[in-house]
């Protein structure tokens, strides 16, 4: 019987020449995304790197004096500041945000469309979201809804003066006293007390307010009456007399201040009138300041001193659905029966959620919270886009300092320094980034 044929093992030269030739083909491959990185990656870290140690001039080395600007210049100082609340801030509160999302979402029928809702702002471009949020934070309660919000609860609790540009006309009885005004002589009963005031558009009178009459005496007792007294002119209307198209200060006010104390006080009825027992005879009558202070207009969101979390708030809204998105993901993947062995013991939904659930996710929420770290380290569109000019220098955050450096200030030296710091603090996040996903890899 014939042995069986045998292959012949291929010539050592020709099993290299094939493994050159599927490298040469990789290589060619690979050669435009080389490109391409090299011109966009390698060669602008290295002309940053070398242009960081000359001055503004380019001409001149400045050695390490761009890099000691970054710790001395009081700008850059408030930009590092800045960006140290931006880092332990924004992805904490997203990621937690993004996680009570995910947690919820999975309980409710309408879950995919809150999570649609949610997600949506990630469509929005930076620029829109700053644009967005400049009028969301507008201090006037008519165009910025922040204000506007806060302005109706603070309002439901505390009334404001409808009254706040009134003041004494010609001829008035009253004269100026602690931000209120006060009569210029004492009254007595039985005698109407006229206390007139200009200054109030008739479509800012309260609501409830009727056309002004005049007081009319009651024995024992101090009458008056508080109106908006203008008059147009000569022949036209009474100065210190109720015409009928004057209305009256309804609900105005009017106190009785005897020897430094009030012993009486009453407020306007709709046509402007008040009564006053006879306690308040021989008194001066006092409107306090309470009922000409200026309207409360909201919260300075764009001021100096909440402008950094204001802008923060903006950025939650953005990226808290991408971290939703992502932790959902891993929630799926989370095994339900222990979840429901945690249940059957008597674990409570919180015990599940704390000592279960976030253990179980971990992974996920590191590597979204590492990732919006590197995000926000980079933030510029909506520092710049919602912080207004005067309180910009407060918001600042390191890019937005390197391009005012850069293209405002003429000093490219600062900016490359900057831009070369900022490398330096994105590294080591990204090297814990690939490290952990390596180390689930190997899992």
């Amino acid at each position: 019987m014939a042995a069986p044929a045998t292959t012949a093992p291929a010539p050592p030269g020709r099993r290299k020449s094939v493994t050159g030739t599927r490298r040469t083909v990789a290589f060619l491959f690979l050669l435009p995304a080389l490109v391409l990185l090299g011109a966009l990656v390698v060669y602008p870290i290295g002309y940053s790197l070398i242009r960081s140690f000359y001055n503004a001039d380019g001409d001149g080395f400045a050695g390490f004096d761009n890099y000691k600007a970054i710790f001395t210049d009081d700008g850059i100082r408030t930009a590092l500041k800045n960006n140290v609340i931006w880092v332990v801030f924004a992805p904490t509160l997203s990621t937690a945000l993004g996680l009570v999302f995910a947690v919820l979402t999975e309980r409710i029928r309408w879950g995919t469309a809150f999570k649609l809702v949610v997600f949506m702002p990630m469509a929005i471009s930076m620029l829109a979201a700053g644009i967005i949020f400049r009028l969301v934070y507008d201090q006037d309660p008519d165009k910025g809804v922040a204000n506007a919000v806060w302005v109706g609860v603070h309002d439901t609790f505390a009334r404001s003066s409808a009254f706040p540009n009134a003041h004494p006309g010609r001829e008035s009885p009253l004269k100026p006293d602690q931000g209120g005004f006060v009569t210029t002589a004492a009254v007595h009963t039985g005698r109407p007390v006229s206390l007139p005031l200009v200054g109030v558009a008739p479509d800012q009178m309260p609501d409830g307010a009727k056309p002004a009459v005049a007081a009319t005496s009651a024995p024992g007792k101090i009458t008056g009456s508080t109106w908006q007294d203008f008059t147009r002119g000569k022949g036209v209307g009474r100065l210190g007399a109720p015409d009928p198209s004057e209305l009256g200060y309804a609900g105005m006010r009017v106190e009785a201040v005897k020897g430094g104390e009030v012993v009486a006080s009453a407020e306007a009825a709709a046509d402007g009138t008040f009564t006053l027992p006879a306690a308040a005879d021989g008194a001066v009558l006092r409107l306090p300041a309470s009922n000409f202070k200026q309207p409360y207009n909201g919260v300075d969101w764009l001021g100096p001193s909440l402008v950094t979390p204001a802008i923060i708030g903006s950025y939650i809204w953005m990226w808290a659905g991408f971290a939703m998105v992502l932790i959902a993901a891993g929630l799926a993947g989370v095994p339900r029966e222990l979840l429901e062995a945690a249940r059957v013991d008597g674990a409570t939904e919180w015990q599940v959620f704390r000592k279960v659930t976030v253990p179980l996710l971990a992974p996920v929420l590191a590597v979204v919270t590492v990732t919006l770290m590197i995000n926000v380290l980079k933030v510029f569109d909506l520092v710049y886009i919602i912080a207004p000019g005067s309180s910009q220098d407060d918001a600042n955050v390191l890019a937005l300092e390197l391009y005012r450096k850069g293209f405002s200030e003429g000093q490219p030296g600062i900016a490359s320094a900057i831009a070369v710091f900022l490398l330096l603090l994105v590294i080591p996040v990204m090297w814990f980034n690939v490290r952990r996903l390596r180390r689930e890899e190997r899992r």
